[in-house]
């Protein structure tokens, strides 16, 4: 449904609820320069702002309507106001469930507690600090699991041996947060006697997520992206246009004039591939991707096209083997950044490589990033 459209008594009751909170709490450098009203039309169209998405709904008709503990710290203003403590309890968890109906409002960001906040725990189990406002930003873009996740279900269950005990791991979605540092937070499934990419160094003034995405609109923000990238001007498609000099032929198709989102695209078609080969010849229990819950099914015909009548829940995948296991997770996690080609394409398409090899597949032609 679409969501554009902001009626004038929603402005008014933006612009008073956020004056105190502009007033109390940021500097005119702060809001650069826009006034209250410009501040509020753009969060009112932005996907926090999307009352109606799944984000924010998907509890909506449980048994129990209100939003889990586990999930409420990014699905709800209270939830994330509670991991704060701005609400009076310990800072760092969630303690109690969150009430339906809440989006990602302005207190979530503007309280004392977010603007104080220069740490962020991962998955991982590694916590990175010194991060300033990226800080806010990444406790909901930085997945709810990690390689290690992958490595303790595998543990003790041979690389090829379907088991009973082994389940998909979903990463969660818009982790650009994660991915951005590479093997410093470990997002990814990381093979044994393989070096990764840490953080990807864009250039100065452009690294921190507030440089590139707009804090209210979330939009990216096109106009300065051409100062280096003559190909953009004015449009989000442009960006998948870029390709920086002595660009690799990472997918090794012989095309050397690929942008770097259609060799990271080429490189993710090549490992799926190699996921449904192995899944097929190897431990004789064809899989398919499709980019609906649970993501991975049956390929009940052997055709290795997903079908309608394929992508279905009663349908889901249960055949694991640990190492068709870390190469699904790597392959759904790419997915889960749509911006992982500007983010860090390095990391992720090492991880790529690097599964297709330990599947079996031939890498001779691909060119794997050096860090």
């Amino acid at each position: 449904m679409k969501k554009f459209g902001v009626p004038l008594l929603i402005i008014i009751f933006l612009t008073i609820g956020l004056i105190p909170i502009l007033i109390s709490s940021c500097s005119p450098e702060a809001t650069g320069g826009e006034t209250v009203v410009e501040i509020s039309a753009k969060w009112a169209n932005s996907g926090h702002a999307f009352y109606e998405s799944e984000s924010f709904t998907n509890w909506d008709e449980s048994e129990v309507p209100e939003i889990p503990i586990n999930c409420a710290k990014c699905h709800s203003s209270h939830g994330y106001i509670d991991f704060l403590g701005e609400d009076g309890s310990d800072a760092g968890t969630v303690d109690a469930a969150a009430p339906l109906g809440t989006v990602v409002t302005c207190n979530v960001c503007h309280n004392p507690s977010a603007h104080a906040k220069d740490s962020a725990m991962y998955p991982s189990g590694v916590e990175l600090t010194d991060l300033g406002q990226n800080a806010t930003c990444i406790e909901c873009h930085q997945g709810r699991t990690a390689g290690v996740n992958i490595e303790n279900a595998v543990e003790n269950i041979g690389d090829d041996e379907i088991s009973a005990d082994l389940r998909f791991i979903n990463v969660h979605y818009k982790i650009g947060g994660a991915t951005r540092f590479g093997s410093q937070v470990s997002v990814g499934y990381e093979y044994p006697d393989k070096e990764y990419y840490g953080f990807y160094e864009h250039v100065e003034d452009y690294e921190d997520c507030m440089d590139c995405h707009d804090p209210h609109s979330l939009q990216i923000i096109i106009k300065d992206c051409g100062a280096c990238h003559s190909n953009v001007t004015d449009s989000l498609a442009q960006l998948k246009d870029i390709r920086t000099n002595g660009t690799p032929d990472y997918d090794g198709d012989g095309d050397t004039s690929e942008s770097v989102y259609d060799e990271l695209m080429g490189v993710r078609d090549l490992f799926y591939e190699a996921i449904k080969t192995y899944s097929q010849e190897v431990i004789e229990a064809p899989t398919l991707y499709a980019n609906n819950f649970p993501y991975w099914f049956n390929d009940t015909n052997g055709n290795g096209a997903a079908e309608d009548d394929e992508i279905s829940f009663g349908n889901q995948f249960a055949s694991w083997s640990p190492r068709l296991l870390k190469a699904a997770y790597n392959y759904h996690l790419v997915g889960q950044d749509p911006g992982g080609y500007t983010h860090n394409s390095r990391y992720l398409i090492q991880l790529m490589i690097d599964g297709i090899e330990d599947l079996g597949g031939d890498v001779n032609q691909l060119a794997r990033p050096e860090n």
